[in-house]
């Protein structure tokens, strides 16, 4: 840069004689969680090509830029990451979408006998954001799931679809939850589990994969599911 004087000899400004520029292209949009703004916002997603300039003309390509996301609201620019962070919407879909499935698993592992774990169950999944969940709902789709699986009440559920279940509601979940996030979850599912009685070994089996699912070490899974039996 140079200084350019005025009359008096002072420098009044300075000209960037070399410099780069970047020129950014949209390649597509969306809609995404701003972290500046703190909400839902449109965003375009750009890419960028790099170049020299002399007195802030472009004159030489200097490569790519890393490709960016632009707020249309605040005009920020953030890292591609940023749209893995799922949108206000779509976040409460997720958790309302995990409980759901984890009142499910519960009550598939315990059965839908007592009258006391489905009406606990149902409220969860209620509290969770489906207003209109019933006992009635959550009692059909557990007995369609057992009929679906070939098994009775009686039988011990099947491990492994269940645990598929829970690991597709809960994975994509977990990493946007805090610690207390992840806990509330197994602490709702032990809760459904002792509305009738202590944990059977179905409905332990069960909520260690809810713990595990939710990136919960064992000895976390342990400590809940014993504070859940202790009456607030």
């Amino acid at each position: 840069m140079l200084p350019v004087r005025g009359r008096n000899g002072r420098a009044v400004r300075r000209v960037r004689i070399l410099g780069t520029r970047t020129a950014w292209t949209p390649v597509g949009d969306g809609e995404f969680f701003c972290p500046d703004c703190g909400g839902d916002r449109n965003y375009q997603r750009l890419s960028g090509r790099r170049r020299f300039t002399v007195f802030g003309v472009p004159v030489l390509p200097r490569g790519t830029a890393a490709p960016v996301v632009r707020c249309a609201a605040c005009q920020g620019h953030f890292g591609a990451d940023a749209l893995d962070h799922p949108t206000t919407t779509r976040f409460s879909a997720m958790l309302r979408d995990g409980v759901h499935t984890v009142a499910l698993a519960v009550l598939s592992a315990g059965g839908t006998a007592s009258r006391t774990a489905l009406e606990t169950a149902a409220g969860a999944v209620r509290a969770a954001g489906l207003a209109d969940c019933s006992e009635e709902q959550l009692a059909a789709l557990v007995e369609a799931l057992h009929a679906d699986t070939g098994r009775v009440y009686e039988e011990q559920p099947s491990v492994t679809g269940l645990a598929i279940e829970l690991h597709e509601a809960l994975d994509p979940l977990a990493p946007h939850l805090a610690p207390a996030g992840r806990e509330s979850i197994l602490l709702t599912g032990a809760r459904i589990a002792l509305a009738d009685g202590p944990y059977t070994p179905a409905e332990r089996d069960t909520l260690a994969t809810v713990g595990a699912a939710l990136t919960l070490c064992s000895d976390d899974v342990t400590r809940l599911l014993a504070e859940a039996r202790t009456p607030s």
